[in-house]
């Protein structure tokens, strides 16, 4: 009796791959404060699960538990990569509450780019910024009365861990609140923390779209 041959492929090489999905799509989710970019966890976790039933679609990027805003979801790998990949330079744009009151100097550091434990970043965009109108958070950002906070608006276009906090930490400043509110050309567009919009096809630049066949 014959025995089956055995391949020497990995097993993750030996299964099938899924098929590409019919339609693309985008989610645009704002992310609730202490909400994991993922839909499964430990019981007590507040998941991506509990907002949004759309099945097969999965974060393009991700945003830190303790940090707000713009998430960006696909059921697509080409239009993840296209968003998320550090050689297409998408620029990430924050809304953030630092303590104290950043000098010109400060900005400047930001603007050329700060070093890191893991490197120079590159240069950011940076300016103050009245306070933008948003939601209360919950719980609410612990303040000091004897120190006067700074609203930012900082762009981005790397995604190392915790980058803005660092950096903003790395100018002696730590960041309160941080709220995502763009993504390249994506929005919030007035979306309440929970919510989440799905983009029809025309809706998606269409050079982020897989290439038709």
């Amino acid at each position: 009796m014959s025995k089956k041959p055995v391949s020497k492929r990995p097993r993750w090489q030996q299964q099938k791959r899924r098929p590409r999905p019919a339609t693309p799509k985008i989610i645009l989710f704002n992310k609730p404060f202490l909400t994991l970019c993922q839909f499964s966890g430990e019981p007590h976790d507040s998941l991506l699960k509990d907002f949004i039933p759309i099945p097969d679609v999965y974060p393009a990027g991700r945003l830190d538990k303790d940090s707000e805003g713009l998430l960006l979801l696909t059921n697509n790998g080409i239009i993840q990569a296209r968003i998320t990949q550090p050689k297409q330079r998408t620029y990430k744009s924050y809304w953030v509450l630092v303590e104290g009151e950043p000098s010109e100097e400060s900005l400047a550091q930001l603007r050329q780019g700060v070093e890191l434990k893991d490197g120079q970043t590159l240069p950011a965009r940076a300016e103050v910024i009245d306070a933008p109108d948003l939601w209360q958070r919950i719980p609410p950002v612990r303040v000091r009365k004897s120190i006067h906070d700074t609203w930012l608006n900082i762009s981005i276009c790397e995604g190392r861990n915790r980058q803005v906090r660092r950096m903003t930490a790395a100018i002696g400043h730590p960041t309160l609140r941080l709220v995502r509110h763009q993504i390249g050309s994506f929005q919030l567009n007035g979306l309440q923390p929970g919510e989440y919009k799905e983009l029809s096809l025309s809706e998606i630049p269409p050079e982020l779209l897989p290439a038709r066949k």
